[in-house]
């Protein structure tokens, strides 16, 4: 007879049904970017004249952060780091259970989005604390 703390502690993963394609179905927004767990929209923001690339992460990161984060951009022959705006965050919870919201602004410099808009990227790093969340672009069929 085995215990699983996972299954104790309410987080089995296997048994959930919170999927990426459920949380994409639930959220009206196209993604951006997925990862195993989590979904990553966004959007560009000018707010007093600075530009913003605003991230919403959905899904199982849960996190509360004093240091900021960092979102690398990687593609072919092209790479691109943004600093979160803010160094203080969280996540909150959502309705469905085990399913959070993280919203994070990065700064981004209106030279460097014409740069990410043409590149072909290949995966998308977000780094919060000592975790690395490695997301691949969202494409649809009409992508291709």
């Amino acid at each position: 007879m085995g215990f699983s703390f996972s299954k104790l502690l309410g987080r089995d993963k296997i048994a959930s049904e919170d999927t990426i394609e459920a949380i994409i179905a639930s959220v009206e927004h196209k993604p951006y970017g997925i990862s195993e767990s989590n979904v990553l929209f966004s959007g560009m923001n000018e707010l007093g004249g600075y530009l913003f690339f605003q991230t919403v992460i959905v899904g199982d990161l849960s996190t509360k952060v004093k240091n900021g984060a960092t979102l690398t951009f990687k593609g072919n022959d092209f790479e691109l780091t943004l600093s979160s705006d803010s160094l203080e965050f969280e996540s909150s919870p959502t309705e469905t259970k085990g399913r959070n919201a993280t919203s994070i602004d990065f700064q981004i410099e209106e030279s460097d989005i014409k740069k990410l808009q043409n590149a072909k990227l290949k995966e998308i790093v977000l780094k919060v604390k000592k975790q690395e969340i490695l997301f691949k672009k969202y494409k649809t069929r009409s992508d291709n």
